[in-house]
Parts: structure tokens; sequence; C-alpha cells
């Protein structure tokens, strides 16, 4: 299937920012706090551990992390704060009543997480990011050459035809009158999370979303002004202790109960291999279940929506590093890493140059709407089941129809929801013209060398690379007509694939990371192309590996 570029302009379902839930989250901000730290503690006092254990094991291994893991983010008094907090843990043990000292120190420290955790959204930073990124998008995703000083800047309408929508969006603009968003994507890119506020919000015409953003981001003080300011809440990958970590899942599950919509990247971090996600993390996803759950056992009219999104570009920025990561970690001596470096200033003049030459696009597709069970949702938020029977979600929540709370069903109900994700992201993903070739010519390369694994076909000259071009055309046409015959799923293609197979590879050669140093693919005359990076290749390559393909088994 050809997916259809949809340039649509939706005007936005609630035109006032100061009307968005994300603003009356913020405004109640510090009512919010005081309602999540009662929860947090509810739920730590709840658990199986005694509170004195919570805080000794939280307590150390905070300690451990200020003295063996310190960032220049973290607040000043961190070294002084976990010392006294051992001081006056100590000290409870000479008191008649142990327990309300302890409990009490407990709220402190929930407190202190609270408030580093839980993010703040100001409608008029978000009005001058919005012009801001306008600017932005419209030179990257726009070439200006030879069209004088207008023409280097791009126009709205050209940008939005550069962002392309495709798939539920007019269902995804219905659910927000019916319950809780939250859109699950792919990731690629630190553009990711605002790539997709940008679009969501140009493009699709729905207010803005909370998301989380790692804590070292925000040792970089333009990054940390605006995230502090854009609803991002902030996670510490650091931080492995008990106490922390059910602050952040309150977190997640209190805001999406009270109606907040978030952006949740439930594959954890970018992808290094370029290929979309098969292993999910669980821990944010099951928030989402704890949250439907909570609704239902306290009678709360108020339905939570998963949308997956997958996000399609011919580039991605970091990608050298990305996949350098990748290599390191699978092939460990088998990876002989290139030491050679390229100074900050050759990369920026690199960027800024080709900035100037070309454009490019990037792709948004929007999956169907589920529920936390993974069920398909119509625009009135209405469960199907496969059969396309309704389903009564308070059902899976029950026993003998009395709600209950049962960890291990939803550990179960968590991994079920994780793998309609992934389904969704191989369903919803659009094969581009840049993938199509990266594919096919990496194919090439490793059946001209059969006998190489992985690590050596990435140690070939470049030099001795060449393909006749009449053989790489016989190849990408035969990988779109096995993507074509996939009967598993209706595959779907850029707009470029109605053309001819010449003017496909032609747009996947200019497009394939356009804005890299070195070409991923090139002409070296009419008839041969070559390549001057093997790895960036095999990179984009890996954005159609998840296809039962031939080649791929």
């Amino acid at each position: 299937m050809v997916v259809k570029n949809n340039s649509k302009s939706y005007e936005h379902i609630i035109p006032s920012i100061q009307e968005w839930p994300i603003t009356h989250f913020s405004n109640d901000r510090d009512a919010f706090l005081e309602r999540l730290i009662e929860f947090t503690m509810e739920r730590l006092k709840s658990s199986n551990h005694e509170v004195n254990d919570l805080l000794s094991k939280s307590i150390y291994l905070e300690r451990q992390r200020v003295k063996n893991n310190p960032w220049s983010v973290d607040p000043g008094d961190e070294k002084m704060y976990w010392k006294s907090m051992v001081k006056e843990l100590d000290a409870t043990e000479t008191l008649d009543n142990p327990e309300i000292a302890r409990h009490k120190l407990l709220r402190r420290i929930v407190n202190r997480y609270s408030e580093e955790i839980t993010g703040f959204f100001a409608p008029k930073t978000f009005r001058f990011a919005r012009h801001f990124l306008n600017a932005f998008f419209k030179r990257l995703f726009n070439n200006g050459w030879g069209r004088g000083h207008k023409g280097i800047w791009g126009s709205r309408s050209e940008l939005r035809s550069k962002i392309k929508v495709d798939g539920y969006v007019d269902e995804i603009r219905e659910l927000f009158k019916h319950g809780t968003v939250v859109v699950v994507p792919t990731h690629f890119s630190n553009l990711d999370s605002i790539m997709i506020g940008f679009g969501i919000d140009s493009n699709v015409g729905i207010p803005a979303f909370s998301y989380g953003a790692g804590l070292n981001l925000y040792d970089y003080e333009i990054l940390a002004y605006f995230m502090n300011r854009l609803g991002a809440y902030r996670v510490d990958r650091r931080k492995k202790n008990p106490i922390y970590l059910e602050t952040l899942k309150s977190m997640a599950s209190l805001s999406l109960v009270e109606g907040l919509n978030h952006i949740f990247f439930p594959g954890g971090t970018r992808s290094r291999s370029g290929a979309i996600e098969d292993k999910l993390k669980l821990g944010l996803l099951n928030s989402v279940i704890d949250a439907q759950r909570y609704c239902i056992l306290n009678d709360i009219q108020q339905k939570i929506f998963v949308v997956p999104v997958t996000l399609g570009y011919h580039f991605v920025l970091e990608a050298g590093s990305l996949i350098d990561q990748h290599l390191r970690q699978e092939g460990r001596d088998k990876y002989h890493r290139n030491n050679t470096k390229t100074s900050m200033f050759r990369i920026v003049w690199g960027f800024l140059r080709s900035l100037r030459k070309n454009d490019s696009e990037v792709y948004l597709s929007f999956g169907c709407p589920m529920d936390v069970l993974g069920n398909n949702v119509d625009r009135n938020g209405n469960s199907f089941d496969d059969r396309q029977s309704p389903v009564d979600i308070k059902k899976y929540f029950s026993k003998e129809n009395i709600p209950n709370a049962d960890a291990q069903r939803e550990s179960v109900y968590t991994r079920i929801l994780a793998d309609r994700i992934v389904s969704s992201f191989k369903k919803e993903n659009i094969v581009l013209s840049s993938h199509l070739c990266a594919y096919s010519a990496f194919k090439f390369l490793q059946e001209k060398n059969p006998e190489m694994d992985l690590y050596e076909v990435l140690r070939v000259p470049v030099k001795n690379f060449n393909i006749k071009y009449s053989g790489f055309k016989d190849k990408c046409q035969a990988v779109i007509n096995e993507l074509q015959g996939i009967t598993e799923m209706d595959v779907k293609f850029s707009e470029v694939f109605d053309q001819t197979i010449d003017e496909i590879i032609d747009d996947g050669i200019k497009n394939l990371g356009v804005y890299h140093q070195k070409k991923v693919l090139k002409w070296t005359d009419k008839e041969i192309i070559g390549s001057e990076d093997f790895k960036l290749l095999y990179y984009y390559h890996n954005k159609l590996t998840h296809y039962e393909l031939s080649s791929n088994k």
C-alpha cells in the first residue's frame, strides 16, 4: 500500500493553550505534589517491605551513587543530605516509637523525589518554542538553495508537506474527549520528542503531552530551561533504590488517573542498531496498567488509551555514534572501532553546509488506538477484541466480578500490551526509498563476501565496493516485490513508490543519510554506485530487517 501524503491542516481541538490538560496540571502542581506524596506513601506502606529496610537500602544506594557516579546537574547538597539521613535513621533506634520517626524520614525523601521528578508547563515558553521550531524545521526539511532569503527558510505549507502524517489521526483526536491518551513512539533520535511534539501541535491539532527526559540532559542549560517549562518530568536512570522507583511509577500512574496525557518511549532509549524495537521496557507500561486498575477500583470514570506511533526518517543525525555503540556491545572483541575523530567544528560546519543544499522529510504513522490490554478501540473509546466483539475491561481487573489488584495478573497484561505495541510498530512502519536502497546495497555487500561475518564485512575497504546500477536496480525491485507479497500485513510504502523504479532509487540515494558528512550511498559514475561508510549503510539497512524477507532468514 502506498501512503499518500496527508498535509491536511487540522484545527486544534482545544484552541486555547490555557485550557489544555497539561496547563491545568501545571497550575495545580503544588496540590498535585501533596497528592503524589500521599499516593506514594500509601503504596510504600502497603508493600511487603519494612520501612526501616526501605530506608536503609535506599540511603545506602544513594550514598554509593553520590560517591561513584556524581553528575554536575545533581543538587549541591546531595552528599550532606544523604549523610544526614544516615544519622537520623540511626537515631531512630533509641526512640520510644521509632516507626513514627521513620515514616517522617520516608515522607521527606518521597517529597524530595516528587519535587525532582514532577515537571512544569509554561504556555508562554510553549508559544516561543512553537515559533522557533517552525523556523528550525522549515529550514531542516526544506531545500532553499538558489531561492533567495525567503527560499532558504521555506514556508509553513512546505513544512507541513514535509512532515507527513498517516494513520488513525481522526480517531485519536476524538479520543481526547473520552479519556487520557498515552502516545508510545519508536525511538531513533534525540529529535524524536521535539519532532512528535511539533507534529501533534502543527499537523494533528492536539494539546501538548507530558514526557520523560533523562536527568543527564539537564546538564545543558538551554535544554534544561526549555524542558523545565515544557512539561518534561525528570528521570534519573542511576537511581535504582525502591523509594525513588516507587515515586517515579506513582507520579506516572497518578497523573494518568488525573487526565495528564503522556508520551512514553517504551523502548526506554534510542535504538542503537537503527531497527524497530522489539523488546520494550515494561516499567512505564506497567504504570499505564496500574493507573487503569486504580480508576476501576476507585470507580473513577477515566479510560486510558495507548497510541503507538512509528517514526520514519531518511536521516538520524547521531546514527554514526549509535551504530558504533551497538556494534561494540554486540561484537565485543570482533568489532574494531575506527579511532579517527572529526573535530566538532568540522561536524557542525558540514551539517550547516549540507543544511543549505538539501531537504528531507519525516513520517509520523499513528497506529490504531488501544486500551491498556491491547484491544483496539474506536473513536468513542469502546474496546473490541480480535473478533470485533465489545470488551468490558473492568472484568479483566476483577475476581468473581469484584474489582481487585493482582500484581501477577497485571504483569501478564503488561507483556501482552508490549507485544501489541511492537506488532503495531511493524505494521505501521512506512518503507522509505532511502531504507530500500540501504537494505539492498548492504545485502549486495554481504552476498559479495559470503565467507565473511558482519564485522569482517564492515572492515572491507569502501573503495572496493562498487555496484553496477543494472544489478542494483534488479535487487531493489526484488525487495519491493517481496515486501508487497507479505501476507501477514499490508506493508506501507511512501508515496514515491508510485513512481518508476529508477525514480525510487534516485530519490533513495539522494535522501539516504542526507546530513551525514560521508555519503552512505553515492553515484561514482552514471552506472556505478558506491559508499563512503559501511557502518551507516548497515544502520539504515536495519530499518527493514523486521520484515520476514528471505534475505533476513
